[in-house]
């Protein structure tokens, strides 16, 4: 039988193929690079929005209960911020979801790390430090790969 965290790390690992790939495919497959971005963003959006959905989660089991940090209606708000985020950068061009997710993601860490720290058990925020940083280098990546390219 697999341990929880075993199965969280194997998924984590597996969710940064996509990113990882479609930043290789920029500079491997620089023709196809139109429709890369696109499913780049496409997935970071997925991705943004399926990990504030955490958030939720979290608020439903909070009901009827005192914890010290983040009340139910403050986690539901966090979950739909990181949601909207996911959503409103669909809708932009490249050049403004570039800082757009760059942040998001940043901070979907940051509230994981600072405010919810006591929700999650301490291989899974080394674990998430280890997949945010893979995916931020890879957000960081895409942008410099833009705006050379494109120019500011």
């Amino acid at each position: 039988m697999i341990s929880v965290a075993r199965l969280a790390v194997l998924v984590g690992i597996a969710g940064l193929i996509p990113f990882i790939l479609g930043t290789a495919g920029l500079f491997l497959m620089p023709a196809n690079s139109v429709a890369i971005l696109a499913w780049f963003y496409i997935y970071s959006a997925g991705i943004l929005a399926f990990m504030g959905g955490i958030y939720w989660t979290i608020a439903m089991q909070l009901e009827n209960r005192s914890y010290p940090q983040s009340p139910p209606l403050v986690t539901m708000l966090l979950s739909q911020l990181f949601f909207v985020a996911a959503g409103i950068g669909l809708l932009l061009q490249t050049p403004q979801k570039i800082p757009l997710y760059i942040v998001a993601f940043l901070l979907l860490y940051l509230v994981d790390a600072r405010w919810m720290r006591s929700y999650w058990p301490a291989w899974y925020l080394k674990m998430r430090l280890v997949l945010t940083t893979v995916v931020l280098a890879c957000q960081l990546t895409v942008a410099g790969w833009f705006f050379l390219l494109h120019g500011a």
